[in-house]
């Protein structure tokens, strides 16, 4: 008995290592193949008054040819329902799945659950009208990370972002006249703007966005103007710039619109004219939206209200509800000398609110990417829900970068003076009657007028 427990013994230790790695092998591969499927799975399922702003600003999208609009696709969302608990959505594009690389990146991401008192679970949809020629090929579907090694964590997770040798990609470069709001740039597409040097990825990484400098132009004088194929309900933008277009003439604007203008709202998140040193934070909506409250204080903003608190583009001659930055570095030269720096924009159930964190002064947080809103200092502005509710007013918006020339806010204020920046004005500086003559003549003029952009983050959250 005792040697057959020990030839039992010897057997069972000897067969042990050989049954141990046959069962290791088939465990490895039941769980290759269940990674494969799971990864298919996923694929397949993934001045004249104090401002011509206030009688002109919202013209941009009155204007807009209906031929353009009708080509965008749109998922709408249930408007009414409020942000917060709806379904995360994710930007779709074709393309394996991949990692974000430091070296560029336009990529979607699908949202993370979590919860926090600034959360938001908004929708996000890509889109593509076909104009823009990419030049790496579709943007990419990518995981979000955890958090980083000594970072706190956030619950906003990237869900869209546009940097590095990849910027360009994911845009659709509009190639027409400026008929937004009457200006005289010609917007090119893609290849045009290449030959043409007027976008380029610098030494440093950063999207270039130039306007034509060609001595003296006859017509109008060639421009950017990009809108985003990811389209989103909700969430936190975060662009940082080092350098924007400035000087007489320019109109630059870094802002995002809905569907049929201006049911969808807009929302002008970095916006001036000219030689204006303080940047301008504007809703333009349909009737019933007003900011609740016409004091600083009370809103709890660095900023003031530049002339409304209704934002209804029918009962505002389209100028909507703006507030001017008090910071004389977040636009313009001053903001450029600086080396620029972040704005943000949280746009959630309890409304939307705007910062701008000058370089040298920006949060910890949101240069590790995981930013924290509700740490922030005061905004530049607010608009509360109590008197504007986000889901009723705006949804599925398009991010879009212009500069646009003359037109109806710096044409007409040409001659005006007294805005920060602005002390004396365009047609005293440069000796030009109007705007139009000083821009086709003037070609030298426009060294100054792009823009140099790290980055583009939307961040998402659901709860």
């Amino acid at each position: 008995m005792i040697v057959h427990i020990s030839l039992l013994l010897f057997l069972v230790a000897s067969a042990a290592p050989s049954d141990a790695a046959l069962f290791s092998r088939s465990s490895d591969s039941l769980s290759r193949a269940a990674k494969h499927v799971r990864r298919h799975v996923i694929r397949r399922s993934s001045g004249l008054l104090e401002d011509m702003r206030l009688a002109y600003a919202g013209l941009r999208q009155q204007q807009q040819p209906q031929v353009l609009l009708a080509s965008k696709l749109y998922c709408t969302n249930n408007v009414g329902t409020g942000l917060t608990g709806v379904d995360s959505g994710s930007g779709s594009g074709s393309g394996s799945n991949s990692s974000d690389s430091s070296s560029g990146s336009t990529s979607s991401t699908d949202a993370v659950t979590t919860s926090s008192s600034d959360s938001v679970a908004p929708t996000a949809t890509q889109t593509d009208s076909g104009s823009s020629t990419s030049k790496t090929g579709s943007p990419t579907t990518s995981s979000s990370s955890s958090s980083s090694t000594g970072t706190a964590s956030s619950p906003w997770k990237v869900v869209q972002q546009w940097q590095g040798s990849s910027f360009f990609d994911g845009w659709n470069f509009i190639n027409s006249a400026d008929t937004w709001t009457h200006g005289i740039a010609q917007y090119v597409d893609q290849s045009t703007a290449q030959s043409a040097n007027l976008i380029d990825i610098n030494d440093s990484g950063h999207a270039i966005m130039r306007v034509e400098t060609t001595g003296t132009v006859s017509g109008n004088r060639q421009s950017i103007r990009l809108e985003s194929q990811f389209t989103y309900t909700g969430g936190l933008i975060v662009i940082d710039a080092v350098h924007m277009p400035t000087g007489c003439g320019t109109w630059p604007a870094f802002w995002s619109n809905g569907p049929n203008w201006p049911v969808g709202g807009e929302i002008d998140m970095v916006e001036g004219v000219n030689d204006y040193t303080n940047n301008q934070v504007t809703l333009h909506t349909n009737p019933g939206c007003t900011m609740s409250s016409s004091d600083p204080n009370t809103l709890g903003i660095t900023g003031s209200l530049v002339a409304n608190t209704d934002c209804a583009v029918a009962t505002t001659a389209n100028a909507g509800c703006g507030v001017r930055a008090s910071q004389t570095n977040s636009f313009g030269a001053p903001f450029n000398s600086n080396g620029g720096g972040v704005f943000a924009t949280l746009w959630n159930d309890d409304g939307i609110k705007t910062w701008f964190f000058p370089r040298g002064s920006i949060p910890d947080d949101i240069d590790n990417g995981k930013p924290q809103p509700s740490g922030w200092s005061a905004p530049i502005a607010n608009f509360p829900a109590s008197s504007c509710k986000p889901s009723t007013y705006f949804y599925t918006h398009t991010a879009i970068f212009d500069t646009t020339l003359c037109g109806d806010w710096a044409g007409g204020v040409w001659t005006a003076a007294g805005i920060p920046g602005q002390e004396q004005s365009c047609a005293a500086r440069t000796g030009a009657a109007t705007c139009e003559d000083y821009v086709r003549g003037n070609g030298s003029a426009f060294a100054e007028a792009y823009w140099e952009v790290k980055y583009v983050k939307i961040y998402q959250t659901s709860s």
